[in-house]
């Protein structure tokens, strides 16, 4: 390696590292300003956020990852046309393409990696994190009382002074305010010295164990003159106990506490296998629900005939022969009747046949959104790369625009294609590579025009011309104002 090609992709290199280092922190930031609801008020200890966190991490490689390819190719590029490095390699005889040589090579190690870590490592930190919160959420009800603060829970509104033990379920100075089922009513409100939480994870019950207390409630009234007296019952007690129902917390985030047979926590051999066995059972369960219409039609045609004793014959009134009024009356009733049962069953079946398209769906865009990710890289290089030395600037200042511009491009399109693709607008497969399908022509024009030194006169063009555009628009707005 010559002393130029380590000069290149050392700065390079330097530049990715950084890059990379500050977006990967402000996504994770972004990451827990989502997630602050979840980790917010129970008393969470700090490694426990550590590790919530670093689960988490291992999906924003897909955004992360790209943007800092594209980023770093720009700065670094257009550093060296800002200074004059490039006219200086030209003229030693060196073109964009041998510049880039080592950078390719790099780019191609980089790109391995990353199919490797969304192939093996992040389908296991999605499945360690997606349990990670079902823990949280489900199976440690008595964090959702804080210390501190008026917690809702139910019709429940408590608050505790100060939490001890190594699960937080010694209370401290324990208030309470219960709702009546009919509104606010019956107001009840008891205070204890200290409280013991018992729990149980295989029950939805929240034991709460209160000691020294009391215990007050207004008492409901039917007339007026009874309501301005005011009754109400008070009593003190050594020991009360109250079963708090923390069903909804079971709940609360259902959807997304999947913890097994999801296409994030797979590799692409198993999402291969997976897809496949989809497939054959899609398959075998569309001939099954359409043996078992005919053989229904069937059936309801024998059943009339041999209850009815009608001879089948070509004649279309042969159902009918003999019949009364009502008896012919009652034959439409069950024929129509069964033609709707029917029709409701094969418009089930065609509800049911499309989500199991879905599904299929889904998984056959996970697997390809994994190469998608790692062909991004190549992607973003070849579009950063000519595109810093068309514009010749270095720095943070237009290069992050071009940047975030064309990485938000990116990312609406792979976002409208994994929508499509998730409600069978399109295949799997084109719905993850659409991002990629749409940038490549760009990829392909700038390093054209970079390489035959084309498009700089355009781009400062374009320039000149906004520059020129918005000095007169000031200057119109100046002269309005005098």
């Amino acid at each position: 390696m010559k002393i130029l090609d380590r000069y290149i992709l050392s700065t390079f290199v330097k530049t990715f590292l950084s890059v990379f280092t500050i977006l990967y922190f402000i996504f994770i930031l972004q990451g827990v300003w989502v997630f602050i609801g979840e980790l917010a008020g129970k008393d969470l200890d700090v490694m426990t956020i550590v590790k919530f966190l670093f689960f988490y991490s291992p999906k924003m490689i897909s955004m992360v990852l790209p943007l800092s390819v594209l980023l770093s190719s720009i700065m670094t590029f257009g550093d060296f046309s800002e200074n004059y490095e490039f006219a200086a390699m030209k003229s030693a005889g060196i073109s964009l393409q041998r510049a880039m040589r080592y950078l390719i090579f790099f780019i191609a190690g980089l790109t391995l990696l990353s199919f490797w870590f969304v192939n093996n490592v992040a389908p296991k930190s999605e499945y360690k994190f997606v349990n990670m919160r079902k823990d949280i959420l489900q199976t440690k009800p008595a964090m959702a009382i804080a210390a501190g603060q008026f917690n809702d829970v139910g019709n429940i509104n408590i608050k505790v002074e100060k939490k001890e033990g190594d699960k937080g379920e010694l209370l401290d100075k324990v208030t309470m305010h219960i709702k009546s089922n009919v509104g606010f009513i019956n107001k009840t409100v008891i205070k204890a010295d200290r409280g013991i939480l018992e729990t149980d994870d295989a029950s939805n019950l929240l034991k709460l164990h209160l000691f020294d207390g009391h215990y007050y409630e207004d008492v409901a009234t039917k007339t007026r003159a009874q309501a301005e007296k005011s009754p109400f019952a008070k009593a003190s007690f050594k020991k009360y106990t109250i079963n708090i129902d923390m069903g909804q917390f079971n709940t609360e985030d259902e959807n997304k506490s999947e913890i097994s047979n999801t296409a994030n926590m797979m590799s692409v051999k198993q999402l291969g296998y997976t897809i496949d066995s989809l497939r054959t059972n899609f398959q075998k369960e569309s001939v099954s629900q359409q043996d078992n219409l005919m053989l229904r039609s069937e059936t309801v045609l024998n059943e009339e005939i041999y209850k009815n004793q009608v001879v089948v014959t070509p004649k279309a009134d042969s159902l009918f022969g003999g019949k009364t009024r009502n008896q012919k009356l009652q034959i439409y009733r069950n024929a129509s009747s069964t033609a709707e049962n029917i029709g409701f069953t094969a418009h089930n079946n065609e509800s049911i046949n499309q989500e199991r398209l879905k599904n299929i769906n889904r998984h056959e865009h996970t697997k390809h959104e994994k190469f998608a990710l790692a062909f991004s890289c190549i992607l973003m290089f070849f579009i950063g790369a000519p595109l810093g030395a068309i514009i010749r600037k270095g720095g943070l200042g237009l290069p992050m625009i071009f940047a975030v511009l064309i990485f938000i491009s990116y990312h609406f399109i792979n976002t409208f294609g994994r929508k499509l693709a998730q409600e069978n607008g399109i295949p799997g497969s084109m719905g993850a590579w659409l991002g990629a399908m749409v940038l490549l022509p760009l990829a392909i024009s700038f390093t054209s025009k970079a390489t035959r030194d084309r498009g700089i006169n355009s781009v400062d063009n374009m320039f000149y011309h906004v520059k020129v555009f918005f000095k007169k628009v000031f200057k119109k707005k100046s002269k309005q104002h005098v």
